[in-house]
């Protein structure tokens, strides 16, 4: 996994003002937005995007009293990923009695000025999601920050992304998630999701639910009696890529 990290060094973070709970692991990543205006001309200016990090984490100790700046990482235009609190640590932007079940990660949209996500974003995102899983036991699940609070976070251009599986914007086919896709019992996960939207776009009849349950186990046969495949109702690699290589 390939991954460019802005250290916290390396962007001036403050020291925390107290220690971290811990975090063992999580049921996956919310995503957030700032929730105020953005400026646009941080696409062209990264050193803008460190400024805006450090004024995130001043407001999030000094307004909210937090100890630190809320969320696990931030993503910004230029697909470099910030280091905030980081994996295995307790987040504290997901909302009261929230943060235990999901890491947060902040993509560097508002609701103003710069509004919708640049593709260095949704990329980062997605590298700092994957950061988080590979260090930091994330699970699969990707969320809102709507999806658990009742906040317009993370506004709509980014929520959609996320309800469409968050793809990654290149265009290019989703990496295998490394877990089998299986019933019984219901697998459940945005990797579902993701292989469930694949196959109703290929036009069979599936809800995009990301719960795989005996529905998907039967789409799945079809698909591998389809593709020549074991027809064995199980989502492994092979009917994973076999998915997104197939036209629809």
């Amino acid at each position: 996994m390939s991954i460019d990290l802005v250290s916290r060094a390396a962007w001036g973070a403050r020291h925390p003002k107290g220690p971290y709970s811990p975090l063992n692991s999580t049921k996956g990543v919310k995503v957030h937005y700032t929730g105020g205006r953005v400026d646009p001309s941080i696409v062209d200016d990264h050193a803008k995007c460190v400024a805006l990090v450090k004024s995130i984490q001043d407001y999030h100790m000094d307004g909210n009293g937090w100890l630190d700046i809320g969320y696990s990482m931030v993503a910004c235009p230029h697909r470099k990923v910030f280091v905030g609190r980081g994996p295995h640590h307790l987040p504290a932007a997901n909302g009261p009695g929230l943060n235990s079940g999901h890491y947060a990660v902040l993509g560097l949209v508002g609701n103003a000025g710069l509004i919708q996500p640049t593709d260095g974003i949704l990329n980062g995102i997605l590298d700092a999601i994957d950061y988080l899983r590979e260090h930091g036991d994330a699970g699969w699940e990707i969320k809102g920050h709507r999806d658990g609070y009742p906040t317009d976070c993370p506004g709509d251009p980014l929520y959609a992304w996320v309800r469409k599986g968050a793809p990654r914007p290149d265009g290019g086919p989703p990496e295998w998630p490394g877990r089998l896709l299986r019933y019984p019992p219901i697998t459940r996960g945005n990797d579902v999701r993701i292989w469930q939207a694949q196959m109703k776009r290929l036009g069979y009849d599936i809800d995009v639910d990301g719960a795989y349950g005996p529905a998907s186990r039967k789409v799945c046969v079809r698909f591998q009696k389809h593709v020549h495949l074991d027809p064995d109702g199980i989502v492994g690699p092979l009917t994973w890529h076999a998915a997104f290589a197939t036209k629809p």
